[in-house]
């Protein structure tokens, strides 16, 4: 079991940046693909960014050029680092993880692990 928690998200004007980080805990002696998701209030979770173990990196149209993915291995940690940020970026994001190291997470039925979440909120 892989336990991961999330953090960094709050409130941004809209312009701005923020930076969300997620520790795995646990089982994690084995390597993990990782991703990023969101799901704005009525609205389905949808994919925003993923990394393999080895650092092969895939964005969501919406998000590329604003948004860069970025693991440390060795701290068992993923961030999103979130610049240019707009009002439609507002969500709840999810930090995903799956036992297959060398896919592309795009989709939650690749999903093995969720943390709980953390909002981000950008103001017009």
């Amino acid at each position: 079991q892989v336990q991961l928690v999330e953090s960094g998200g709050g409130l941004v004007q809209a312009g701005g940046s923020l930076r969300l980080s997620c520790a795995a805990s646990g089982r994690t002696d084995s390597s993990y693909a990782m991703a990023w998701f969101r799901q704005a209030p009525g609205k389905e979770r949808e994919f925003v960014a993923t990394i393999t173990r080895s650092e092969v990196t895939y964005y969501a149209d919406s998000v590329k050029g604003r948004f860069t993915i970025s693991r440390d291995n060795a701290k068992n940690t993923v961030d999103l680092q979130m610049n240019s940020l707009k009002p439609e970026d507002t969500a709840v994001y999810y930090c995903a993880a799956a036992r297959n190291s060398l896919v592309l997470i795009t989709t939650s039925s690749k999903v093995n692990y969720w943390g709980q979440g953390t909002q981000v909120t950008v103001s017009s």
